[in-house]
């Protein structure tokens, strides 16, 4: 089976990857959010989002062979939501075409933007993941240059879990230094449940040449530590610099306990933890979605 734009999820094939069998699909190359993290620009470098060719034409006919009930994600690693798709709405059109056809699917975004497909998102067996990694405006508009505000992401939450679209959001990444505060963390995990998130996913940050440069630009106050956190101290697992076992511990731990205490499933992305870092039906969020299908 030769798939054009639809793919079976396989991060690398990463040995620490807990998601359940999916598919990616990516309208866009590129991101217009130019977060400063962000892992994807190692290897296709740093763009704004730019429309595939072709792509719902080859979306119609990749789900010819997608098997019923699949688990689709738009988007992994560039947002479906880009500013561009207001007007193009290519990942509108690609959720009306999937509305005649018996998949799942698993939106994650930054973005405010999936609000206007409500319509469709109520109709398909569906969960939205809203990353957000702060809430602090400033230090959002610093790694985050371009995303939409961790406000405006928070009412998206309210608004997705008002019109009963299960929500989950990602902590992810935490940054030693940047937003890894135990005190923001537990004010963040309670405002998003507050707002109706019910499952949290988070992760370190897994450095990359590329992004631990933008960062130590950036942020010049801390560009020693990171350097010495994931150069020196750190361990080296399929490409990315991972920071130390004992280090990514102490980070994820209050996320953890937080989301615990409130009742909310919680689980850790390519991080290899013990069972207590992993407290959910499935890591990316997707045992939110309804598994009601038609015949």
């Amino acid at each position: 089976m030769r798939l054009s734009v639809i793919r079976l999820f396989d991060p690398w094939r990463s040995p620490l990857c807990t998601c359940p069998r999916k598919y990616s699909l990516h309208p866009y190359t590129g991101c217009s959010h130019f977060c400063l993290y962000c892992y994807a620009t190692s290897y296709i470098g740093r763009r704004p989002s730019t429309p595939k060719t072709k792509f719902l034409e080859n979306v119609k006919g990749d789900l010819e062979f997608i098997e019923k009930g699949a688990i689709i994600e738009m988007s992994s690693s560039s947002d479906p939501y880009p500013p561009i798709e207001e007007k193009l709405q290519l990942t509108r059109k690609t959720l009306e075409i999937m509305l005649t056809r018996n998949v799942r699917v698993l939106i994650t975004t930054k973005s405010y933007i999936v609000i206007r497909d409500l319509d469709l998102l109520r109709k398909i067996p569906s969960a939205v993941m809203i990353t957000i990694t702060t809430l602090d405006d400033n230090l959002a508009k610093l790694i985050e240059p371009e995303a939409p505000l961790p406000s405006l992401r928070l009412r998206a939450i309210r608004e997705l879990s008002a019109s009963g679209i299960p929500v989950g959001v990602r902590v992810d990444p935490i940054i030693p230094g940047v937003n890894s505060d135990p005190y923001y963390i537990v004010e963040l995990i309670e405002a998003v449940k507050e707002a109706g998130a019910r499952h949290i996913v988070t992760a370190t940050y897994k450095a990359k040449w590329d992004s631990l440069s933008r960062l130590s630009h950036a942020i010049p106050e801390i560009a020693r530590k990171l350097r010495e956190l994931y150069v020196y101290s750190g361990v080296k697992i399929h490409g990315y610099m991972y920071l130390a076992r004992e280090k990514r511990e102490e980070l994820l731990l209050p996320v953890v306990k937080t989301a615990l205490r409130l009742g909310l499933t919680v689980a850790t992305c390519r991080e290899g933890l013990t069972s207590q870092y992993f407290q959910a039906p499935s890591c990316d969020g997707s045992h939110l979605i309804s598994c009601s299908l038609r015949a």
